[in-house]
């Protein structure tokens, strides 16, 4: 039998004062409502009413179960409640992942803003260079980066592009020159960033032009962050995401070499299950990603595109 359904007649036949007025409240017949208490009876095998042609009284079991049956069906009233509201005001824990890089340089900050606007959220972030299986693993949403998504029963939100350029420290430049072409690198230092989305060569591209190299490097490294800092130690030039490249720029410790080259371009997603019946945690974070993260990868791109900061 529908157990919780029986509770709820149980109460409502307590509360009217008899079958008839608990019938005509539920929209029952008075049969149908005599048979589940009958039924609830026989399945927790004691009685619950004394039935008389006058009146109803509880048993001693009954006034039990009865108190029971009240926190229940309130703790049921108040999940639902709570759960059908999760698509209108934020709420709860939200699970996000990120690539490293961009979730120190972009994403962290954005946590502020969300946990100001949204106090009610609880934000659990993972950084790594991992890339999660959302619902195996119990994200709520992940930000990645690629060229091309496979195909999957995810939501793909763009939220921009970004791209990588060739930097170097300045002191490492004054040792070992500045290359002007793409094949000048042949005679340099490289620094790896490892990538699974593109081979080891770096690709330049011209209208005119595509030139491949295979960098000589003696070091690499999964973390752009880490790469960075490498660099600027003056161990060699290094291929970098715009959006680490620009605050290395922008403090000095990196200067662009061959700015006319834009590499390993590619989009930033917002990855998340399902879109109908969005959790309202989940619709505010994609909505200030949206909002913020453009605004962001244009700053970069004004940076990276600054002649004051390029090799000369």
């Amino acid at each position: 039998m529908d157990t919780l359904q029986g509770m709820r007649i149980f109460t409502r036949v307590v509360d009217a004062g008899s079958f008839t007025a608990a019938a005509a409240l539920l929209d029952l017949s008075t049969a149908q409502v005599s048979r589940v208490i009958s039924d609830l009876e026989t399945h927790l095998q004691t009685r619950l009413l004394h039935r008389t042609t006058r009146r109803l009284a509880l048993t001693e079991a009954g006034e039990r179960y009865l108190e029971r049956c009240r926190g229940i069906l309130d703790s049921v009233a108040e999940a639902e409640a709570e759960a059908s509201g999760a698509h209108l005001k934020p709420s709860g824990r939200l699970r996000v992942h990120s690539l490293t890089g961009l979730g120190t340089e972009h994403l962290a900050p954005l946590a502020a803003l969300y946990a100001e606007r949204y106090p009610d959220v609880t934000l659990d972030f993972t950084l790594s260079q991992n890339r999660p299986d959302l619902i195996e693993e119990g994200y709520d949403i992940a930000i990645t980066m690629d060229r091309h998504l496979p195909d999957s029963e995810l939501v793909a939100q763009r939220l921009g592009e970004v791209y990588s350029v060739v930097c170097a420290s300045p002191d490492y430049l004054a040792k070992w020159g500045t290359p002007h072409h793409p094949r000048d690198l042949d005679q340099h230092t490289c620094l790896l960033l490892q990538d699974p989305t593109f081979p080891e060569e770096w690709v330049f591209t011209k209208p005119d032009e595509e030139t491949s190299i295979k960098p000589r490097s003696i070091y690499q490294v999964n973390v752009a962050d880490a790469l960075a800092n490498t660099a600027k130690a003056g161990l060699g030039l290094c291929l970098l995401p715009s959006f680490i490249a620009a605050p290395a720029l922008r403090e000095g410790g990196l200067v662009r070499v061959l700015p006319e080259y834009r590499l390993r371009e590619r989009s930033v997603y917002a990855l998340y299950p399902s879109r109908r019946f969005l959790d309202a945690k989940i619709k505010a974070w994609v909505d200030i990603l949206k909002e913020e993260l453009p605004r962001r990868f244009s700053n970069d791109d004004d940076i990276v595109a600054m002649h004051s900061y390029w090799a000369i």
